[in-house]
């Protein structure tokens, strides 16, 4: 008697293993077992039945791990005892192994977070090398069936090997069906010839052995698919697929072999061949969109470059080459990995790692992409260049993820599996009237029935909408993380705006001193002391003051939205708001400036006035969203500038001044337990914890790094008098999916019709299948290109 193992579903005899009433191949599957079972993981055999690999590897295949060199170079971040790794699992195919490999921490407590990258078949694993070595986090992940590959020669490029088995299939389906209809062309013609009347049992068995490699190698994608969904209880879109070639394979099989016919080989070979066919073409549509691709390239991270001559320049990330000089002022992003040159670093490293304590740098240490300084300036070398791809690795980090479900993707797989139990009945009552009517045309009722009713385009729409729409964005100034925030875009019901540095501009060119004069020295600290700060205030200063003789600060601190304290060789530097520098004196006229005010040696010395200049198109953009959404400016200067935004903007905003980062916070949660959806709009750094709260949040961009994952979207600040646009294309948007939807429903109802009746043959059928997922593609592509031509108009006349 033979059972199969618990584990991994191999074949076992029932003397083999047998622990706590189970049967196991090997000890491998046994052990894999008990870890789960310790761990509290069993639940692993709950999503999938039999989902594991059998574990077979040498002893001593991973000891090369034991060499540092080796080690450093395969490793993505070394930093203390917190090491990133990635690993390619070539053995990860279902959900069940993207459950038990993002839950590696339960295994071992050294592994401090594991996230899955399914379509690249990747794990990115953060450990603590106190607790667990690289060798044996991979003989774990060896050890549960998921051994990593690791290629010595190629390591350095991580170079991935590209999967061509549809193109395989694909040809072996294609060689085959054009076979399959030579052989049958005698049956389509009934000739009367001899030879063909001889032969013709011949052809048939041939044809039988063609159907074999469509069957079991083409089309074997779509059983296993189909298998995986059953036992999870899950009935998606290839079950009626999987049921469609099975009963042509069996039908023709049953006609060969009991003599009643030639069978339906033709349809099956061209089934499945035209099926892999759609496939493919949907393959490379996604390919050719490459939404993710688009915007990552044109992520918007700026970073300050130290010319040949001296100079300091803004350009953005991607553009920086090894052995380039950058500055990396106070909460700002390193993005490449580099080494210090001058000044004292602190690095928070919990954008990659997750762990909040900062790590102390010198001159002439290394540091990593992803950590931000929290200190003073920073001068780096560039050692290497930029990778897009990784700093929005940091930015999609499970760290700064929101707990958000895309509604619409669950409405989609709703969709598709109420309509997949809908045909499954259509079919069962239709092959049961049929057999009835007319036995002969029955299963291919049935067959066609279930192939032309395929949700394949119902699950398209979303997909390709928001991808369509989100590239669009991308190429117009605004940079979102993935495309859910498009969803959650289109039900946004309040506006948060910041003032300083987002409605405002921050390059503003004149300010005027009023107070006691300052000396020499003390005005290079105060140059000093801005130039680490990253605060538009502080950055608009800093452009106009005079910059020779610079003092570097010994310590640095900036107290969000108070100020910056500085010490320079014993002389201490407060600078920032007036209560922050002491001055608690001013006269109400005072008090409504907006204005960075001087603390030197704990005496309060005066401060520089700006006049605040508002983005171009402000007004407009307020008078056009105030019509559909609930507005609030949300402000951490004092309220000077109360009567100018009041005479300007909609009566109806709402003001609120004086209000530090946490304020903002509790101002958006009030908002939300409200019942309000809410966006809000900042300048990525005093605003992170609003940005977070938000159910959007969206950082405006000018000329400084403003990187931060706590956003779910940059827009350049050059296009935001347009964000009125942006919203009206995410309406639409949702309403080209559900026109999709309306399309593609038509679509079904018209193919079930002619299918039930008896006027579709499965081949015709399988030929529309791909076709009805070509229409919806194309038209999710043609309209979001129409919905955002006034965009792209704007950008050209801009």
């Amino acid at each position: 008697m033979q059972n199969t193992c618990y584990h991994c579903g191999d074949l076992c005899i029932e003397d083999d293993i047998l622990y706590d009433a189970r049967n196991f191949c090997c000890s491998g599957c046994k052990t894999v077992y008990e870890i789960f079972e310790k761990n509290d993981l069993s639940y692993y055999y709950e999503m999938e039945r039999n989902p594991g690999i059998s574990p077979e590897w040498s002893a001593g295949k991973f000891d090369f791990l034991e060499n540092e060199e080796i080690v450093s170079r395969l490793l993505d971040f070394d930093e203390g005892d917190i090491k990133v790794v990635s690993f390619q699992i070539p053995k990860m195919h279902c959900s069940s192994c993207i459950w038990i490999l993002e839950n590696l921490g339960k295994l071992h407590a050294g592994i401090r977070n594991s996230q899955v990258n399914f379509p690249k078949k990747e794990v990115r694993i953060t450990f603590s090398s106190e607790e667990i070595c690289l060798k044996s986090l991979v003989l774990l992940l060896a050890q549960i069936g998921y051994e990593p590959y690791i290629s010595l020669e190629n390591f350095e490029k991580k170079e991935r090997v590209t999967d061509r088995s549809l193109i395989y299939k694909l040809g072996v389906a294609g060689f085959a069906f054009g076979n399959i209809m030579f052989l049958s062309f005698p049956e389509y013609f009934e000739f009367e010839e001899f030879w063909l009347d001889q032969f013709k049992n011949i052809f048939r068995w041939l044809m039988f052995a063609f159907s074999l490699p469509v069957v079991f190698y083409a089309g074997s994608d779509y059983f296993v698919s189909a298998w995986k969904g059953l036992r999870s209880r899950i009935l998606n879109i290839d079950v009626p697929i999987a049921l469609g070639i099975a009963v042509l394979f069996i039908r023709s099989s049953a006609d060969i072999i009991l003599n009643h016919g030639t069978g339906f080989f033709d349809s099956l070979s061209g089934l499945v061949f035209f099926l892999l066919l759609g496939r493919f073409f949907q393959q490379k549509t996604y390919s050719f969109l490459s939404f993710e691709r688009d915007y990552r390239s044109y992520f918007p991270i700026a970073i300050t470059r130290i010319s040949s001559e001296g100079n300091e320049e803004q350009v953005q990330v991607y553009k920086i080459k090894k052995g380039d000089t950058v500055l990396i002022r106070n909460e700002e992003l390193i993005p490449m990995d580099a080494e210090i040159l001058e000044g004292s670093a602190n690095i928070d490293y919990s954008f990659v790692t997750g762990e909040a304590e900062a790590v102390r740098k010198k001159k002439g240490d290394k540091v990593f992409a992803g950590g931000r300084q929290k200190g003073g300036i920073l001068k780096l070398k560039v050692l290497k260049p930029v990778e897009q791809s990784y700093l929005t690795e940091l930015w999609s980090n499970e760290i700064f993820k929101k707990d958000r479900l895309s509604g619409f993707q669950s409405l989609t797989n709703k969709i598709s599996k109420n309509f997949t139990i809908t045909v499954l009945s259509i079919a069962i009552l239709a092959i049961t009237a049929w057999m009835v009517l007319d036995p002969s045309k029955a299963w291919s009722v049935f067959t066609a029935v279930l192939i032309i009713a395929c949700p394949c385009a119902i699950a398209l729409a979303a997909p390709f909408t928001l991808g369509n729409l989100l590239r669009v964005f991308g190429k117009n100034g605004l940079y979102l993380k993935d495309a859910s925030v498009i969803e959650r875009m289109a039900e946004i019901d309040s506006v948060v705006f910041d003032k300083t540095g987002t409605i405002t501009i921050t390059g503003l060119n004149t300010a005027v001193y009023e107070g006691i004069s300052l000396s020499e020295e003390e005005m290079q600290m105060v140059s000093g002391s801005l130039k680490a700060s990253s605060h538009p205030l502080s950055r608009s200063l800093y452009a106009i003051l005079d910059k020779n003789g610079i003092q570097t600060p010994d310590t640095y601190k900036e107290y969000a939205g108070s100020g910056i304290e500085c010490d320079f060789q014993g002389k201490r530097m407060r600078i920032g708001s007036a209560k922050f520098t002491g001055d608690l004196e001013l006269s109400d006229s005072e008090s409504t400036k907006t204005a960075v005010h001087i603390n030197a040696n704990d005496q309060y010395k005066g401060c520089f006035s700006f006049k605040n200049t508002y983005r171009k198109g402000i007004a407009n953009l307020f008078q056009k969203l105030s019509k559909h959404k609930y507005l609030i400016i949300l402000s951490g200067d004092n309220d000077g500038e109360k009567v100018h935004l009041r005479a300007t903007l909609p009566p109806d905003i709402g003001l609120h001044f004086n209000q530090k980062p946490g304020d903002k916070l509790e101002f958006i949660k009030q908002l939300q337990h409200g019942g309000r959806k809410v966006m809000m709009v900042g300048d990525g750094l005093n605003d992170a914890g609003a940005l977070a709260q938000s159910d959007i949040g969206i950082a405006v961009s000018e000329d400084i790094n403003v990187f931060s994952p706590a956003c779910d979207g940059v827009m350049d600040s050059s296009v935001l008098s347009d964000f009125d646009t942006y919203f009206t294309l995410a309406g639409k948007g949702m309403q080209i999916i559900k026109f999709s939807f309306l399309l593609s429903l038509v679509y079904n109802i018209t193919g079930l019709a002619f299918a039930v009746t008896g006027n579709l043959e499965p081949v015709v059928a399988a030929i529309l299948m791909p076709l009805s997922s070509i229409s919806i593609v194309a038209f999710t592509t043609i309209a979001t290109q129409w919905i955002s031509r006034n965009l792209k108009k704007r950008k050209l006349e801009s």
